[in-house]
């Protein structure tokens, strides 16, 4: 019989944990400034898709006064509530700099903006963890 040969040859390991913190690298600032992971992969269509809506809802939630939440959580859902904050990454701060007022919770719209803001930090998890995916050579 005819010894057969495969699709794939196997990876080096030095390539393979290369290959790793490049995946790692990627989905780190994929994360800190949204669409960025994308963009170093040059998926460019992607990239600017990710970086206008964390961008314009992060806006438009901090516009409506929505609240951010901090570390100092009281509950189990403030803590989930500062994790999806903190997963817009770099707009968190921009969010944070654009809440002068303090949140207004008390009106449908500081609600709504509540609901904004953590969309976008969810948003842009989800995006950085698919560049994070792609730069390993997962399915894109």
């Amino acid at each position: 019989m005819a010894e057969e040969t495969t699709a794939q040859e196997p990876v080096s390991q030095p390539q393979n944990s290369r290959r790793e913190a490049l995946a790692l690298v990627v989905g780190v600032a994929g994360w800190l400034v949204p669409g960025l992971g994308h963009a170093l992969l040059k998926m460019w269509g992607r990239a600017v898709i990710c970086f206008l809506t964390v961008g314009v809802l992060v806006w438009v939630g901090a516009g409506m006064r929505g609240n951010l939440f901090t570390s100092r959580g009281n509950d189990a859902f403030d803590s989930l509530g500062y994790i999806a904050d903190l997963g817009t990454g770099g707009f968190y701060f921009v969010a944070r700099s654009l809440e002068t007022n303090g949140p207004d919770v008390s009106r449908a719209d500081g609600d709504y903006g509540t609901r904004f803001l953590a969309t976008a930090g969810v948003f842009n998890l989800l995006a950085a963890l698919h560049a994070y995916e792609a730069a390993r050579g997962r399915k894109a």
